[in-house]
């Protein structure tokens, strides 16, 4: 499967955006999708995860703030953030696997064994 991460942009602090993940080359309901991003430096940083079966799994630190959710017809996993702030500020990258993912595993970037190529946040204050 091949993703394409798209949705970036600039947004002053407090305003929103929603990134997509958009798969092709194999049946989309069959992944499992995280999120990720890297700021500055060399970790990437879990955000949420949504497994096949729908189950959704948050970072405590952007849980109320990110909504994760999916659309098979679309091929399309999509990344709500709202209320940005200046921190947020990242490249966001989603990643897919066939395996069922759960709170512990949804986390683990190893999980995943497809990774779009990530789009960039910025949030101003």
């Amino acid at each position: 499967v091949q993703l394409q991460t798209s949705g970036g942009g600039s947004v002053q602090a407090g305003g929103s955006l929603r990134l997509s993940c958009t798969a092709s080359g194999d049946t989309f309901s069959r992944y499992s999708v995280g999120w990720f991003r890297e700021a500055p430096g060399p970790a990437r940083d879990y955000l949420a995860a949504i497994s096949w079966g729908g189950s959704k799994y948050y970072e405590d630190s952007v849980k109320g703030r990110f909504t994760i959710s999916r659309d098979d017809a679309k091929n399309t996993a999509y990344l709500q953030m709202d209320n940005l702030k200046p921190e947020d500020t990242a490249v966001y990258f989603c990643g897919a696997t066939t395996r069922g993912v759960g709170s512990y595993s949804g986390a683990y970037g190893g999980t995943y064994d497809y990774w779009g190529q990530g789009t960039l946040v910025t949030v101003s204050s």
